[in-house]
């Protein structure tokens, strides 16, 4: 097992993740995660040290092999790295040593306790990584009964933000009714010593009243979502936050189009070859290693017909992409909110 890079390649500058843990105890009641696996409370290892050292030293898999740089990569896709279970299994911990050692850049995503833990802060001052916490508002307890409270996060944000490059507050997934709220707390976030958030709005499985349909997610009409984004921008400017947009329709909105908050970062080289990019008329280029056949792995999370495997394999990463602006536009331009 080494690190993953599936079909968020197509929307994501940051597509590479890295997960400690299988399962979760937040039981976060709108989890996406869900949808992948119903037995989420049974916690296993994941991804190993031995795994996230050969991608460090330059290994590449099958879902890899288009990257020929020191991507960032994106800790905790699928489950925290610092839930309750990390403090007696300690994978988490082992893998920070590495990065701490290596200096090798890293976006981590937690809402556990354990990322103020002086014994794990201490390493993560040590790395080049951007840290960030997921917190919404206090109405969002009752979702998540196995995290600590909103206001024990903020207090946790506080923390880390004196003590790593970066922090900051994942919005996510927002719900327009606590518009009020999220604008209340922005301050706050500010003060506790946060870069920026980063916002992206709620997404369902089973419509419900109101909501339109992109993919297959059931979502909030864009023209919701932009009103109130665009007041939550200006409130983040008014207190020296920076904004980012995790809403792949809203990207653009974003004060960075690489939302997880490394613009600018020494060594957080992004990938900007994806179609999130091109159809915002960034016109990034592909790199030589991209134009090389065999590189398309990714991909085949993106096709799953039979035989499509035997012919990813005969194409390249930049092929691919070409092939799927191409053959799909117009269910793209409503991906990427071109188009509603």
């Amino acid at each position: 097992m080494g690190c993953k890079c599936g079909s968020q390649v197509i929307l994501c500058n940051l597509p590479v993740r890295f997960d400690t843990y299988r399962g979760c105890s937040h039981g976060c009641r709108y989890c996406f995660a869900r949808k992948k696996n119903e037995d989420l409370e049974h916690i296993q290892r994941d991804e190993s040290v031995d795994s996230l050292r050969a991608f460090i030293e330059g290994k590449r898999g099958a879902e890899t092999a288009w990257c020929d740089w020191n991507i960032p990569i994106h800790w905790g896709g699928m489950s925290d790295p610092f839930q309750p279970v990390e403090k007696k299994v300690r994978a988490s911990y082992e893998c920070l040593e590495l990065l701490a050692a290596t200096k090798y850049p890293f976006v981590v995503s937690t809402k556990g306790r354990l990322v103020a833990d002086p014994e794990y802060l201490d390493l993560l001052a040590k790395c080049n990584c951007v840290v960030q916490i997921s917190m919404v508002c206090s109405k969002y307890d009752k979702l998540e009964r196995g995290c600590p409270s909103y206001e024990e996060r903020l207090a946790m944000l506080k923390t880390v933000s004196g003590r790593v490059q970066r922090t900051v507050a994942r919005i996510q997934p927002y719900m327009p009714e606590v518009f009020k709220d999220v604008m209340q707390n922005i301050p706050r976030v500010a003060a506790a010593g946060a870069y920026g958030v980063v916002v992206e709005g709620m997404k369902f499985y089973k419509g419900k009243p109101g909501m339109v349909k992109v993919g297959g997610d059931h979502v909030y009409p864009l023209d919701i979502l932009r009103r109130q984004f665009t007041d939550i921008k200006a409130e983040c400017h008014r207190h020296g936050l920076v904004f980012l947009s995790g809403e792949n329709r809203l990207r653009a909105m974003g004060d960075s189009m690489t939302c997880c908050g490394t613009e600018g970062l020494e060594g957080f080289r992004p990938n900007e070859y994806n179609l999130c990019m091109i159809m915002n008329g960034k016109n990034p280029q592909p790199t030589e290693r991209m134009k090389q056949v065999g590189t398309g792995g990714p991909f085949k999370t993106l096709n799953q017909s039979a035989g499509s495997g035997r012919r990813i394999a005969k194409q390249s990463f930049y092929g691919l992409m070409q092939e799927e602006l191409a053959t799909k536009t117009e269910y793209h331009r409503k991906v990427f909110g071109l188009e509603e």
